[in-house]
């Protein structure tokens, strides 16, 4: 496999606006149909607060599958939400979903060697802290140090979850490739993660901002960043599956030898 070149970060960003372009109101349908179910499954109680991560890889899935409906011209329905829930993926998908979860609450619980536990407080418990705690804490710097830790992690959860369903593998193989596949393409994901900063973090925020400065009213800035961020969320869901063809090729057509 050839090391991919940087401008492939940019590259899959672009594919994801074009494969969104092409069913906008299913992709969006779709992310709100599994909004909705995990609005559902975290008022279950006990297992509401974790089963929503455990669940991601399976949800993962229907986004995946339904980038290759687009590429092959059929249309997209709510009903691939239950792709992931496939006998025998799901049982390896809810393994990998557990070590999602395993991975977070190590991450978070670092930031404690930081900010002496605050972040952890405002992650994990009901009750909000009051504004001077946060305010004379390092939280921020926890959170950063948590998203350092979590990093490695996921660069092995990438590409585990298609790995898993199209290629059949093993959760420890699917994680052992994605991780290597991450780190061999580093520059394109470089790449890729700073596009969608640029797209889905400060586009918002400079909008939000020229609407508040013409307007003056929340609710015009709410009624215009609503939907645009719906709509950039999804299309970061349809990038990831170019992130997945370029390295492993189109689910129909990859083969098993993966990495040299």
């Amino acid at each position: 496999m050839e090391k991919l070149p940087a401008n492939a970060g940019w590259l899959w960003v672009k594919q994801g606006f074009a494969l969104f372009r092409k069913q906008p109101a299913e992709m969006a349908t779709l992310f709100l149909a599994y909004m909705f179910l995990m609005l559902i499954i975290g008022i279950v109680p006990l297992l509401g607060q974790i089963l929503p991560m455990v669940l991601v890889p399976v949800f993962s899935m229907a986004f995946m599958q339904a980038c290759t409906h687009i590429e092959q011209g059929k249309k997209v329905y709510p009903n691939l939400l239950l792709t992931g829930f496939r006998k025998p993926a799901f049982a390896s998908l809810l393994k990998l979903g557990v070590l999602y979860l395993i991975a977070a609450v190590v991450a978070v619980a670092a930031s404690a060697l930081i900010d002496g536990g605050v972040f952890w407080q405002v992650m994990s418990s009901d009750k909000a802290l009051d504004r001077e705690t946060i305010r004379n804490s390092n939280m921020s710097l926890g959170m950063m140090f948590s998203a350092a830790i979590y990093i490695p992690a996921a660069m092995a959860f990438w590409y585990a979850a298609p790995l898993i369903f199209w290629q059949k593998m093993s959760v420890g193989k699917a994680v052992f490739y994605s991780f290597f596949a991450v780190k061999r393409a580093g520059s394109a994901f470089l790449v890729y993660g700073l596009s969608w900063m640029l797209i889905g973090v400060l586009l918002p925020a400079l909008v939000s901002s020229l609407i508040a400065m013409l307007f003056a009213k929340s609710f015009v800035v709410m009624l215009v960043l609503l939907p645009l961020s719906l709509m950039l969320t999804v299309v970061m869901y349809c990038s990831f599956y170019p992130t997945y063809t370029a390295i492993f090729g189109r689910p129909d057509s990859t083969a098993p030898a993966l990495l040299n």
